[in-house]
């Protein structure tokens, strides 16, 4: 098989990833406010995919990242085929989580994907230290850091309207909950979109039809519209466990988790860092529904999701060797 059909494929499988990203991870930003009928679900997918299209389009430092920190791209001689691998791994991942509603990460199924496939065509060697342990402590801290800013912004706001009534507010926020949805698919679109844009530039710089550090324009473009379109499709497993079954979601509770999961979120894509944007949105939640009462947290489905979480990136890393060593056998 040609290098330019591997490429093609790749391009092709790395849009498809960010298509069903789209309608598994975009959930996550509207779910807080479909959940409390700030928007119907209609409207909020609408919302959803001109944002993330916005988002995706106007960002590339994540994508910068994934080309250049994960794997060193130079020592691995099967780099095509290794992204193939991984990508086919983190779309199997996907698919079987968004089967069960669980929101596990899709960043860590491709992070994860591209490190068992590349250990398995190189060695441990070619995996790029300093830059693959500050992506994990950035998947890491992000979920911590949205649990404590979700805990302190609904405090916040406990302080700042205890006076108000409770109908009214609750009118008034589902007004604010419109804006801040619209907030958190665009900063979804800042960092998700771009792991796709990564996963490309480097399938194109392996064959020598881009420079490295580069994203090209139309591959902005494409990831941008999969990702819109997956959104448009919509992901009602996942809306269903992030807004109903952590815990009951008021508008003032979805405002405080769409803003704090925001910041974090446009934090790490400032600096170039991907995150899991259904860690940092489902993290904001607990926080802030734990400022509102521990017990109003169904700590249950959180535990659930904390175990997903944790072994999504050994097994898509082992599913993704799996398919490499499968691949290389009939190659």
């Amino acid at each position: 098989m040609t290098s330019y059909l591997l490429v093609s494929l790749t391009v092709i499988l790395a849009l498809f990833f960010d298509f069903i990203n789209g309608f598994h991870d975009t959930a996550n930003a509207i779910a807080t406010a479909v959940s409390t009928k700030a928007l119907s679900p209609k409207r909020a997918i609408i919302t959803a995919s001109c944002m993330n299209f916005l988002g995706a389009i106007l960002f590339t430092g994540v994508a910068k990242t994934i080309a250049n920190d994960i794997v060193d791209v130079a020592n691995i001689p099967d780099l095509t085929l290794v992204i193939i691998a991984a990508l086919i791994s983190a779309i199997a991942w996907n698919l079987i989580t968004w089967y069960f509603g669980i929101p596990s990460s899709s960043s860590h199924a491709l992070i994860g994907s591209i490190a068992g496939a590349a250990i398995v065509a190189a060695g441990f060697g070619c995996i790029n230290l300093k830059g693959f342990l500050n992506i994990i402590k950035s998947l890491i801290i992000s979920p911590i850091l949205a649990l404590v800013v979700g805990y302190i912004v609904f405090s916040l706001f406990k302080v700042l309207f205890k006076n108000l009534n409770l109908s009214k507010a609750n009118r008034g926020f589902r007004r604010i909950q419109v804006v801040t949805a619209a907030i958190q698919s665009f900063a979804h679109g800042t960092n998700d979109a771009q792991k796709s844009m990564g996963i490309i530039s480097m399938a194109l710089v392996s064959c020598g039809l881009a420079e490295s550090g580069s994203i090209p324009f139309w591959v902005q473009a494409c990831c941008a519209a999969a990702m819109a379109l997956g959104t448009s499709i919509g992901g009602w497993r996942i809306i269903k466990t992030v807004g109903t079954q952590i815990m009951k979601i008021r508008p003032v509770s979805g405002v405080a988790a769409d803003l704090s999961s925001a910041l974090i979120i446009f934090g790490a894509s400032h600096i170039g860092l991907p995150v899991s944007t259904t860690h940092v949105i489902s993290s904001s939640i607990m926080g802030g529904g734990s400022a509102q009462s521990v017990k109003s947290v169904k700590w249950d489905t959180g535990k659930r999701m904390v175990i997903t979480w944790f072994i999504t990136l050994p097994i898509s890393a082992v599913i993704s060797a799996i398919i490499f060593s499968i691949i290389k056998i009939f190659l």
